[in-house]
């Protein structure tokens, strides 16, 4: 387990629009682009092994993008090549991190100036959700699922510890990226959940999430 001093003050990012990578959660990429290439090839040479994900924030039109203030970085932890020479790559979430600046100098990939205080808790044991009525939030799940022709293993669902169940459920199920943010900057997992919920019910509702989210 990481500890707070086992973190780097400055770390090559990936911005990816849609992907969430949540402490304690495992996230599946497939880097095909030479830079991304290279980064995965230096960080494995690190002793942590970290890359951030982050959003790129919407509505921007040339140049390079602007990034959400907001991160969280995961280790390497599976890797695999293929005879092409692409990589099929598994990130485990390790913490959340705040971008102070980007880092100038030569380099193929992004990297930025970084900060992991006020997240302390990402590096602790899982939380719980106390309040969590699993119940009524499978009801909205199913319904939400059955709109959209998804099916899933409700039993697996049903036994789930609660931080396992919302977060992947706020990896894995499409929302606007905006929308991902909002998961991943939740203070606690209580508001995640919440969170995740106004989300989905707004989707059944046909409205628009972001509205309420803003």
């Amino acid at each position: 387990m990481f500890q707070p001093a086992d973190l780097p003050d400055t770390l090559s990012v990936f911005p990816l629009p849609g992907a969430l990578l949540l402490p304690r959660t495992r996230l599946p990429l497939h880097i095909f682009e030479p830079r991304y290439l290279q980064m995965l090839e230096d960080a494995l040479k690190t002793s942590t092994r970290l890359i951030g994900m982050v959003q790129p924030c919407p509505g921007q039109a040339g140049g390079e993008e602007e990034l959400h203030a907001i991160g969280c970085a995961g280790r390497v932890t599976q890797f695999s090549e293929t005879e092409d020479g692409r990589y099929l790559v598994t990130l485990s979430g390790v913490s959340r991190y705040r971008i102070l600046g980007e880092v100038s100098g030569f380099s193929p990939y992004r990297r930025c100036e970084v900060d992991w205080r006020g997240f302390e808790r990402d590096l602790g044991r899982s939380e719980k959700d106390e309040g969590f009525d699993r119940s009524s939030f499978l009801e909205l799940l199913g319904r939400f699922f059955s709109s959209r022709g998804l099916s899933t293993d409700w039993d697996a669902l049903q036994d789930a510890e609660d931080e396992l169940l919302i977060n992947s459920l706020s990896m894995l199920l499409e929302f606007e990226p905006e929308d991902k943010q909002a998961l991943l900057e939740a203070p606690s997992l209580v508001t995640r959940r919440e969170t995740l919920v106004t989300l989905i019910e707004f989707a059944l509702l046909g409205g628009s999430p972001e509205e309420t989210l803003q």
